[in-house]
């Protein structure tokens, strides 16, 4: 017996059941999957309409997930904009987090490395940690003292 074939709304549904998805994510995996580029964006703009699709909602749910993770804005803004979000939903994502970025910082440096840098080339090396995580240097500098 032959398996019907899956519509493009079932195989979004089930991609949206997962967890939130970005329509760019969504577009490469229903793409992935053989629906036409044209399907896809119909299926897409009606989930969106019944919200059920908001890039929104998932800029909002992947800065909270980064954030408590222990990551900064800069590498947050980088991913969200890798997965196809715009720089409008990106600010409004990261702006509830505005005033704890040194606290996020601070625990993530204390959880890594417990004290500060007794030399120059501990303190590039725990720059570079904090760096990579997404923090600024204005960050940095008030998490590593002289």
């Amino acid at each position: 017996m032959a398996r019907q074939p899956r519509s493009c709304r079932n195989a979004s549904l089930d991609l949206l059941a997962r967890r939130e998805h970005s329509r760019f994510e969504l577009i490469r995996k229903l793409k992935d999957r053989d629906f036409s580029l044209q399907e896809i964006e119909v299926t897409l703009d009606a989930l969106e309409a019944e919200n059920l699709q908001s890039d929104a909602r998932y800029a909002e749910a992947f800065a909270r997930q980064r954030a408590q993770k222990g990551n900064g804005a800069n590498r947050i803004r980088y991913e969200l904009k890798e997965r196809g979000i715009d720089d409008e939903l990106i600010i409004m994502a990261l702006e509830p987090w505005q005033d704890q970025w040194l606290e996020i910082a601070a625990r993530q440096h204390e959880k890594r490395f417990g004290k500060q840098p007794e030399d120059v080339k501990e303190r590039a090396r725990q720059t570079r940690y904090l760096q990579s995580r997404g923090f600024g240097f204005d960050i940095i500098r008030q998490i590593i003292s002289d």
